[in-house]
């Protein structure tokens, strides 16, 4: 069997090393570094293949969130809505331009925020929701759009770990992740579904005004050389980075579809034991004739009931198994951002999942040995 990896991006890599290679080598004898050729090229695919008009490419997927806040004009002491259960890069760009962040719990079954808890937290000085499509499914779009426009509110989707996942509503519209939004961010860190070999990240929208806006943001407030229109920041995606995503994004779905692949294989190895609550998908649609790809697995994590997690991670460390543990500890207890406002109360879902989640190692590159000695390894722990 070979070695097991959380992520196997070697392994990914042989298939489309030529292609890379290629690219690569034709951006050092141009020595189009930056916004170059591959980057403008980038952009069409991505637009195409998410349908939506405008993609704006930045250095990394905490600069697209921070840059999306700052093209909506969001205003020191503005209220931002999120998830408590996520990676902190989303709070941080909040506490980042002096807005307020107001932490809310999430589902117990998606792990995605909770709307009846946004709801909750609303005030008159709330201006947007940003909606975590955490693990590689959407949070719940309908009930979010929806409160959004009741209490004129912003949405910014960060869709960094659901690339190409898509969302089915009550409308059985199919849509795809980071298009339902005023705006949506999303990260290509290299263990990403969709990822680069370096940092990278990107901005969507629908929205001229905004697209406009949120192109000079990015290149130092910058329309015309010298010319500082608004307040910006450096933040570009280089051209390296570019052509590898350019090779990647035609096998988007089929890498998508290997992971859904790996997630079944998982949780039919698991789905019977009573201390194991495997991840569950959201419905897509009311209609039973409905298939859908409304999950990515960007990370395929279990709860683990009734048992000690900490101890299940260090058995399967001890088998050569890599796992992780996303997220241990909630943000409204990270010392960064407690805030007196918060009540313990309000987060039992949080604060139940940061003692039970673990994730399995993930990838396009697992194969059915890999998966089984993995599985064999959690219910060995489990059984004893």
């Amino acid at each position: 069997m070979k070695k097991i990896q959380m992520v196997d991006l070697k392994g990914q890599y042989q298939d489309i090393k030529e292609q890379v290679n290629t690219s690569i080598a034709q951006i050092l004898e141009t020595s189009a570094f930056i916004n170059g050729p591959e980057v403008h090229a980038l952009q069409k695919e991505m637009e195409g293949y998410l349908g939506v008009k405008h993609m704006i490419p930045c250095a990394n997927g905490t600069d697209a969130l921070q840059i999306a806040m700052m093209g909506l004009g969001l205003q020191p002491g503005d209220e931002v809505i999120t998830a408590d259960f996520t990676f902190a890069a989303t709070v941080e760009v909040i506490a980042l331009l002096q807005l307020t962040p107001v932490l809310v719990d999430v589902e117990p079954d998606t792990f995605n925020i909770d709307p009846v808890a946004i709801e909750k937290a609303i005030t008159p000085k709330t201006k947007a929701i940003v909606p975590v499509h955490l693990f590689g499914q959407c949070a719940n779009m309908d009930a979010i759009l929806e409160i959004a426009e009741k209490h004129n509110l912003y949405v910014i989707e960060d869709n960094a770990q659901a690339i190409g996942a898509s969302y089915i509503g009550k409308d059985c519209v199919k849509k795809k992740a980071g298009t339902m939004g005023h705006v949506s961010a999303t990260s290509f860190f290299p263990s990403k579904n969709l990822g680069a070999y370096g940092d990278g990240g990107a901005i969507f929208t629908n929205d001229d005004e905004l697209a406009h806006t949120l192109r000079g943001v990015v290149n130092h407030g910058m329309y015309e050389r010298y010319h500082h229109d608004v307040v910006g920041v450096n933040s570009r995606l280089d051209s390296i980075q570019a052509a590898v995503l350019r090779a990647k994004l035609p096998n988007l779905d089929t890498y998508n579809q290997k992971r859904r692949a790996a997630a079944l294989k998982y949780s039919m190895a698991l789905a019977n034991h009573k201390d194991i609550v495997t991840p569950k998908m959201a419905v897509c649609c009311s209609s039973d004739t409905c298939v859908c790809d409304c999950h990515v697995f960007h990370q395929y994590t279990l709860q683990i009931k009734n048992n000690d997690r900490d101890a299940l991670v260090k058995h399967l460390q001890s088998k050569d198994i890599p796992c992780g543990v996303y997220y241990p500890i909630p943000l409204h207890l990270q010392k960064a951002y407690k805030d007196s406002r918060y009540n313990e109360a309000d987060f039992p879902v949080t604060n139940q999942l940061v003692k039970e989640v673990i994730s399995l190692p993930m990838h396009t590159e697992l194969d059915d040995e890999q998966i089984t000695y993995i599985t064999d390894a959690v219910l060995e722990f489990l059984n004893n």
